[in-house]
C-alpha cells in the first residue's frame, strides 16, 4: 500500500489531504502540552513512538503488508525515522525545556519551507519559480506575525537555540531523505520500522535523564493516545504520502500554517491570547501556502 487514496489533486482542493495533514500535525502541540504536565518530554516521546509502533504492527499483521526486501531499505528507514521522529522532536522539546520561548521555537520551525526549498533545488532538481519564492516570503512573514507577541530571547542560553536549530535541520534533512530513499517502500511496514527505531533510540536517554517517570492520569492517557494514533500513525503517513505525490518543497510550504493553526487551537483549548495581528499573520501564511504550494502537490 503506497497510497491512501487515488488523488493527485490540489493541496487545498476538494480532497483536502494537505489541509487534513496540517490540522492533525498542528494538534500535536496541544496534546503534547497536556501530556507534559504528567511526564518528561523524552518519556512522552517514548510513550508516543512505542504506542505508534504497536498500532502499526497490528495494521501490518492484519493487512499482510510486504516487508522491505533489502537490508539497505531498513537502513534508509532507520535514518529517516531517527531524523524526522526522534531527533526532531527530542531536540525541539529539549530547546523548550532549556528556556526557548514557544514563539521563537515556532519561528525557527517556520523556516522549514524555506530551507527545504533551498535544499530541494540542488538535491532533488526541483525548480522554484519566482512566484513560489514570493509565496515562501509571504508565508514566513505570516508566521512571524502570528508568533510576534510570544517571542522572547531573554530566557534561554545559546544551547537552547542551537538545539532548536538542530531540530529544524533534522526535520528538513529527514523529509528530503525520506523522499529520495524511502518512497518505494510500503508505508505500513516503513512506518513500523521508523517508529520502532525512534522508540529504541529514545529509551536510554529517557531512562537516564528522566527515569521514565510517569504520573498516570486520564489526561496523559488521552494525550498519549492522540499523539500515537493521530499525530504519528495518521499525520506522518499523510506527510509521506504527500511527499510521494509531489515536490518536497511544495509539501513543506504547508508548514507555514502550523504556527497559526496551533495558535488558534491554543486559543480554543487554553484560552491563550489570539491578537488581531496574529489573525492577519494567519491570512498571510495561508496566502503564502496557496502561492508557494501551487496547484499540485
Amino acid at each position: 500500500m503506497t497510497t491512501f487514496a487515488a488523488t493527485r489533486g490540489s493541496l487545498l482542493g476538494p480532497q483536502i489531504l494537505g489541509t487534513l495533514f496540517i490540522l492533525l500535525w498542528s494538534s500535536a502541540w496541544i496534546a503534547g502540552k497536556i501530556g507534559l504536565e504528567s511526564t518528561g518530554p523524552l518519556t512522552l516521546l517514548e510513550i508516543r513512538f512505542s504506542g505508534a509502533a504497536s498500532v502499526m504492527l497490528l495494521i501490518v499483521l492484519l493487512t499482510g503488508a510486504p516487508w522491505p526486501r533489502r537490508w539497505a531499505d531498513y537502513a534508509h528507514l532507520a535514518v529517516a525515522g531517527l531524523l524526522v521522529n526522534g531527533l526532531t522532536l527530542a531536540a525541539l522539546y529539549i530547546g523548550l525545556n532549556d528556556g526557548v520561548s514557544a514563539g521563537v521555537s515556532a519561528l525557527i520551525a517556520g523556516l522549514t519551507p524555506l530551507f527545504t526549498a533551498l535544499a530541494a533545488g540542488p538535491l532533488l532538481g526541483e525548480r522554484i519559480s519566482a512566484s513560489r519564492w514570493a509565496g515562501l516570503t509571504a508565508g514566513l512573514l505570516g508566521v512571524a506575525l502570528v508568533v510576534m507577541n510570544k517571542i522572547s530571547f531573554a530566557s534561554a542560553g545559546w544551547q537552547g537555540y542551537a538545539v532548536t536549530f538542530v531540530a529544524l535541520a533534522a526535520f528538513v534533512g529527514g523529509t528530503l531523505y525520506q523522499k529520495v530513499f524511502c518512497s518505494a517502500i510500503d508505508l505500513r511496514t516503513g512506518n513500523l520500522v521508523q517508529f520502532a527505531v525512534a522508540a529504541i533510540a529514545l529509551f536510554i536517554p529517557a531512562l537516564l535523564l528522566e527515569g521514565l517517570r510517569v504520573h498516570w492520569s486520564e489526561a496523559l492517557i488521552l494525550s498519549s493516545a492522540w499523539l500515537a494514533l493521530v499525530n504519528s500513525t495518521v499525520a506522518v503517513s499523510l506527510l509521506y504520502f504527500l511527499l510521494r505525490q509531489g515536490q518536497a518543497s511544495r509539501v513543506a510550504t504547508l508548514f507555514f500554517l502550523v504556527p497559526p493553526i496551533t495558535a488558534t487551537m491554543s486559543f480554543a483549548a487554553f484560552h491563550e491570547t489570539l491578537s488581531p495581528i496574529a489573525v492577519v499573520g494567519f491570512g498571510l501564511a495561508a496566502a503564502g501556502v496557496y502561492v508557494g504550494a501551487g496547484r499540485k502537490v
